[in-house]
């Protein structure tokens, strides 16, 4: 998910109103896995979040030279890899413009999946998370991560989630590496085709979408941040979508949003929790289902009422933010503290058991 960090801030610094019962247990998805634990999208980081009782995990998907789909949040690796410190490949530093933005480093395009696996996956936010587990696992790939997936539902005897996101898919579809198809293809051999299977395949373009949903069964999901457009249709806002209207619309060719945190509740000028939108109300109307994001433990992503202490680095009360969410009537959530989650989950006042 998207999110804008001024990481350099914390180093120098030492209730939501009801809605309506939920008829279902709001699904629990770990975002980019146990990611407040373990670097974000390795096998540990998935396993972990597993075994702390996530529903879902959520692997970011980009492309590789030769077209393997391996789980990245961004394209560029060097905040998440080892690559700036590997002079083989100091030469393939470039500058590329994604989704009309110049940004320059490492981009797993340029690179085969076996240059890939010779990375080790590092820590993103190092400030905040330390760099204990730093060099420990490779970068994995779909196929790994589904055959995982596979065996933790066979060590556990339950259905794990998959909620796979397609990152700069018209980008990479113009570059000849398109994602959705081996997406879809690894899917299906994996099993997955129907609506039931506990499958979610989420994109903040419209595009694809729109696209994939005559080709398969499984459930797909509007990304939206609190501003801006699609990045494949820069003249429809995300304010136009989210509308009822929009909604609406929406519902023809997707089962859900999934949504910024401010969408549902928004912060006050002191950085409270405010009274709650009607976007929840409204999804709901059209057929959808609300999922948020992302929850997030520290201090430094908390509203002023749950933090604890001063230091922005701290580990603050994330389970009440995530109650204050749940009473809302959302129907998920990306956390990067599954158990956190979990605990919020199982002591809020109106879960009640899934069908």
């Amino acid at each position: 998910m998207r999110y804008g960090l001024a990481i350099a801030l914390l180093l120098g610094a030492t209730c939501a109103m009801a809605s309506p019962p939920q008829t279902s247990t709001p699904l629990l998805i770990a975002h980019r896995g146990a990611s407040a634990d373990r670097p974000e999208h390795t096998l540990m980081a998935y396993k972990l979040a597993i075994e702390q009782g996530a529903d879902f995990i959520e692997p970011d998907l980009v492309s590789t030279k030769d077209g393997h789909l391996v789980a990245r949040h961004e394209n560029e690796i060097s905040g998440t890899t080892d690559i700036a410190d590997r002079p083989e490949f100091a030469n393939r530093r470039t500058t590329r413009t994604i989704d009309g933005v110049k940004t320059e480093g490492w981009f797993t395009e340029d690179f085969t999946l076996a240059e890939i696996k010779t990375l080790r996956a590092r820590e993103r936010l190092p400030q905040l998370r330390g760099t204990a587990h730093d060099g420990q696992e490779q970068v994995p790939t779909f196929a790994e991560i589904l055959a995982m997936v596979k065996a933790e539902e066979a060590r556990t005897g339950r259905r794990i989630g998959l909620y796979p996101e397609t990152k700069h898919p018209s980008y990479f579809r113009s570059i000849g590496l398109p994602l959705e198809e081996p997406l879809l293809a690894a899917l299906s051999r994996a099993g997955y085709a129907e609506a039931t299977d506990p499958i979610f395949i989420q994109s903040f373009e419209a595009g694809n979408l729109e696209a994939i949903r005559p080709r398969t069964r499984l459930r797909l999901i509007q990304l939206m941040a609190s501003e801006g457009s699609p990045p494949d249709r820069p003249g429809q806002s995300y304010a136009r979508m989210r509308s009822p209207a929009g909604l609406k619309a929406l519902a023809a060719h997707v089962d859900g949003i999934g949504v910024e945190k401010p969408m549902v509740i928004p912060r006050t000028a002191d950085g409270r929790l405010d009274k709650p939108t009607s976007l929840v109300a409204d999804a709901h109307a059209a057929g959808l289902k609300v999922h948020v994001w992302t929850f997030r433990p520290e201090n430094y992503f908390l509203p002023a009422e749950h933090r604890i202490g001063e230091n922005l680095g701290t580990r603050g009360n994330s389970v009440a933010e995530i109650q204050a969410f749940l009473a809302t009537g959302i129907d998920g959530l990306f956390s990067d503290s599954t158990p956190d989650a979990v605990k919020a989950r199982s002591t809020a006042p109106r879960a009640v058991a899934r069908p």
